[in-house]
């Protein structure tokens, strides 16, 4: 089968977020199909900025399309918007010249890209899937405060509105969704969640921590429970909730160790030492394959986000899977209209943005015994790899594109 992918943020683990179309394109490969993907020169996801034209990177094939760079959430990234579907309508007999393809899929965080997927898969005979990430326009409206009368959320209703017209199927990655989706057209039988999930492989490929990290890990294990949280340190991701939390079990011999970076950081350092709190420890980011190294020696690992209206229609956060692939209890602090900590039975459940019900939680754990906490880290390592593993992840989608 001949796929192709559009996705205008696409990356690789050589140059940053984001991850999963590449994902995918591996284990398609790996299960005899060819796969390129369409992907924009400059992303604000990534660390590295790729050069226009055709780019073989570990074996997948992308081609990348001449845009303009931009800042924040700006003119300059909506122009970079259309100059990307408006440069594929331009070149899109390039893309196909090895040979028509059998599918193409429109990737894109915004739906706008729909327009020449569908284009595309009209002059070619292809099917025509679209993979959701996030809700567009709702994002926007209800994150951003923007208008539903603003010109550009009414383009991108209409947008979204031809897609689910349009498309022979949706893969969402937001298992709730399907009521909006048929709010604005979609049809039930066309609905399919395809969530996030982890490569094993990149679990076999394990980094050493760097020497300050080990050092204090080390430290603190000798006589302290770890609470351990990885990833960006962002007002979204509720980081004072949980730092309030173990301030509060400070002589119940509990430390918080807190490992990224973000836009939040310095303002929860600065938080910290006002408070004079003693058990709460920042250090830097670090390496995708050293998370299995930093995750596995936590006792408890932490995930919150804020109360947002958008989680009704579910998550699928990468971080938790890796927690799960380490094997620890997790704390999580989210209200969204999944609970996978529920599901997989790994740890316990509260309401974000209580810090009482936090610390309860990790207390609970702290005095658990160690055969309840071992029973929560197996149930969340078996369920991940069940439900969350690329290659059953591949495979699901592509059964969804046989089946159409």
């Amino acid at each position: 089968m001949n796929i192709l992918l559009i996705n205008h943020y696409a990356g690789s683990p050589e140059l940053g977020m984001e991850f999963r179309p590449y994902y995918l394109a591996k284990e398609w490969l790996s299960q005899g199909n060819t796969v390129k993907i369409v992907g924009a020169t400059y992303s604000h996801l990534r660390k590295k900025q790729p050069l226009a034209g055709e780019q073989n990177i570990d074996g997948v094939d992308y081609y990348w399309i001449k845009c303009n760079r931009y800042k924040g959430n700006g003119i300059g990234r909506v122009l970079s918007m259309f100059i990307f579907v408006f440069k594929i309508f331009l070149k899109y007999k390039s893309l196909i010249k090895a040979g028509k393809p059998d599918v193409v899929i429109a990737s894109s965080t915004y739906p706008l890209d729909n327009i020449i997927a569908r284009y595309i898969s009209k002059k070619t005979g292809a099917k025509y899937i679209y993979e959701v990430h996030d809700l567009w326009p709702l994002s926007p409206v209800e994150l951003g405060g923007m208008s539903t009368k603003h010109p550009f959320v009414k383009l991108m209703q209409w947008a979204e509105n031809y897609a689910y017209k349009h498309c022979d199927a949706v893969v969402s990655m937001l298992p709730c969704a399907l009521e909006h989706m048929m709010e604005h057209g979609l049809s039930k039988e066309k609905f399919y969640c395809v969530p996030n999930g982890i490569v094993k492989a990149d679990w076999d490929r394990v980094e050493k921590l760097p020497k300050e990290h080990s050092q204090l890990i080390q430290t603190l294990k000798k006589d302290r429970f770890l609470v351990g949280f990885a990833g960006a340190h962002g007002i979204a991701n509720s980081l004072d909730a949980v730092i309030d939390a173990v301030s509060a079990l400070k002589d119940e011999n509990i430390s918080l160790i807190l490992v990224g970076t973000g836009q939040e950081k310095d303002n929860l350092i600065l938080y910290a030492r006002e408070k004079q709190i003693s058990n709460v420890f920042f250090l830097p980011p670090i390496t995708k394959y050293q998370i299995p190294s930093l995750l596995k020696e936590m006792d408890v690992l932490y995930i919150g986000l804020q109360r947002q209206s958008l989680f009704r229609f579910g998550i699928s956060p990468n971080k938790i899977f890796d927690y799960m692939m380490a094997g620890k209890p997790i704390v999580q602090a989210i209200d969204a209209g999944n609970n996978i900590v529920k599901d997989a039975q790994c740890g316990i459940y509260v309401e974000p943005d209580n810090s009482n019900a936090i610390a309860d939680a990790i207390l609970k754990l702290k005095k658990s015994n160690k055969r309840l906490l071992e029973e929560y880290g197996n149930n969340g390592h078996e369920y991940v790899l069940k439900h969350h593993a690329y290659d059953v992840l591949s495979k699901q989608f592509l059964d969804i594109i046989k089946s159409l």
